[in-house]
């Protein structure tokens, strides 16, 4: 008898989590109502690699282009938000070698501060200070390697899309490093290869 009564205790609350109305969907965290415009400001480049913000301002623009979900205007045209982005740092190094010790394998990190400003407000809407984007590598030398400028094109493909989804899709959709542990630590260096 209790084994029958068991069973159908565990039956009825399967059914009771089988049900639709028991899913758990959290309520999306969407852009305020007043903003259809957004502009992308010009890249600020704290790092001493030259260049890198062209190239990632285009990366940036383009992907907010594709997405479609925002009309995408200067910032003195009407623009209700901006996305200001600042690349704050750029590491490159090498994490394995041959025998000879040339290196073969490469780890790229780009770290971002980046801002949606809500410009009728003059206030942040989102922020993340230690925005990160990651690439691991093989030499250019290897079958299947790349350079270090094709890695850098796939972290700022991988960033767009991040920042893209941020704003678009939720304010819970991408989280950043832990600033503290990023800028405190002396083995998180600006170099490059």
């Amino acid at each position: 008898m209790k084994k029958l009564l068991l069973t159908g205790c565990v039956a009825a609350i399967l059914a009771a989590c089988a049900s639709e109305g028991t899913v758990y969907t959290p309520q999306a965290q969407i852009m305020p109502q007043h903003i259809k415009k957004i502009a992308v400001r010009q890249i600020l480049n704290k790092t001493e690699v030259f260049a890198l913000e062209d190239k990632f301002y285009n990366e940036l623009y383009d992907e907010f282009l594709r997405n479609g979900s925002y009309q995408i205007v200067p910032e003195n045209d009407g623009a209700e938000g901006v996305v200001v982005t600042t690349i704050s740092r750029y590491l490159n190094v090498p994490v394995q070698y041959d025998s000879q010790l040339i290196p073969t394998v490469y780890k790229m990190n780009i770290w971002l501060d980046v801002v949606f400003m809500d410009k009728t407000t003059n206030q942040p809407v989102w922020r993340e200070p230690a925005f990160m984007g990651t690439q691991i590598y093989a030499a250019s030398t290897l079958p299947g390697g790349m350079t270090e400028v094709q890695a850098r094109d796939e972290v700022f493909g991988q960033l767009a899309r991040d920042i893209v989804k941020r704003t678009v899709e939720g304010f819970g959709s991408v989280w950043s490093e832990n600033k503290k542990k990023v800028m405190n630590n002396p083995q998180y260096t600006t170099i490059t290869d």
